[in-house]
């Protein structure tokens, strides 16, 4: 039986960070998460930035995304990283994501934005209740990403029982026959 995940921990930016946010809200899994001060993300550059429609994110004393980046990765128990296929061009920001996680030990995996079965395999590995950073490119930097993520993200936690309300959707999928 796969894990619950009890809270989802993003930096707010274009793309794999905003589908994060966007997918746990619409399952009712609550956000989290780190900032650059004043908020700043590509399509949301002045005060308050993103936390205009993510309210729930903190803004770090920097406001280089670097910052941020390291301290999401940091304050979190395990790191998904979603990257567009071919994985040809990891951009800077998700290079230092991957960066972190490995020099602080942290569980990280990484994967492309079709494969549901090992992120819910990887994740049952991890344990319960589990703040789970999610990073990847910008949507500048792989055109569509944020819509292939927001799907494979809805997916995934509807695979691995999450569900409105906080209930566990997969308990009614076990008593179908």
């Amino acid at each position: 039986m796969f894990k619950k995940i009890s809270l989802i921990r993003s930096g707010g930016q274009t793309g794999v960070d905003r589908a994060a946010l966007d997918a746990a809200k619409a399952m009712e899994v609550p956000v989290t998460g780190w900032c650059p001060k004043n908020g700043w993300a590509e399509d949301f550059p002045d005060f308050p930035g993103i936390r205009e429609i993510h309210p729930e994110l903190k803004e770090t004393p920097l406001s280089d995304p670097k910052q941020r980046t390291a301290w999401n990765v940091r304050d979190s128990h395990a790191t998904l990283v979603i990257l567009p296929r071919p994985f040809e061009r990891v951009s800077s920001g998700t290079a230092l994501t991957v960066e972190v996680a490995k020099s602080l030990g942290r569980p990280l995996y990484v994967t492309d934005s079709k494969d549901v079965s090992s992120i819910s395999a990887w994740l049952d590995s991890l344990g319960k209740e589990l703040d789970l950073n999610i990073a990847g490119p910008r949507e500048s930097e792989a055109p569509g990403i944020y819509g292939l993520s927001l799907e494979l993200l809805k997916k995934l936690l509807t695979d691995i029982g999450m569900g409105p309300s906080g209930t566990a959707i997969g308990i009614r999928h076990a008593k179908r026959i």
